[in-house]
């Protein structure tokens, strides 16, 4: 069962990484677009600054979660650093508490944000309900909790783990 969720939880960390980086990738293309077409073309385009803010809450959320399950999310660890193995465990225990009430927080509050603006659009995207816009809020919310029970049920993800993997050179 425990191998399963790892799997499981590679995989889903996996397409955490792909979609941040996905978003991260189409707001820097977006961007730049958008400034040559007012500055060079003089020809203003409406879409590119609110499709970019939107591909920042994809990134910032998603890619949160992420960080999360790999350790590389910002830590103050002077403290921790200093105790000795059973004190260290208790205040990260602690640490995955307050993760999953905050995420907890963040996912209920998400969801009523997400129900509450589904009715409205956004003017740039009339097609896209500002509801969707929202959605990676508590998406990356259940995930970051998939990934603290991960963490106090199983522990953090092996050294062999995709978490920790390099990438393989392209020759």
């Amino acid at each position: 069962m425990k191998s399963a969720y790892v799997r499981a939880m590679d995989w889903l960390y996996v397409a955490c990484i792909a979609t941040a980086g996905v978003g991260i990738v189409a707001m820097t293309l977006v961007i730049p677009y958008g400034v040559f077409m007012r500055y060079v073309l003089n020809s203003a385009v409406p879409w590119p600054e609110p499709m970019s803010v939107l591909m920042m809450v994809v990134f910032t959320f998603i890619g949160a979660a992420a960080c999360y399950r790999a350790g590389a999310h910002i830590a103050v660890a002077l403290l921790t650093d200093r105790l000795t193995p059973g004190p260290a465990r208790a205040v990260g225990f602690a640490v995955d508490l307050l993760m999953a009430v905050l995420s907890l927080l963040i996912l209920i509050y998400g969801v009523e944000l997400v129900t509450l603006t589904m009715n409205q659009v956004i003017a740039e995207f009339p097609f896209l309900p500002v509801g969707v816009a929202y959605l990676p809020v508590p998406a990356g919310a259940a995930i970051t909790l998939l990934f603290i029970l991960e963490r106090v049920w199983i522990g953090s993800p092996a050294k062999d783990s995709i978490v920790h993997r390099e990438p393989t050179p392209i020759n």
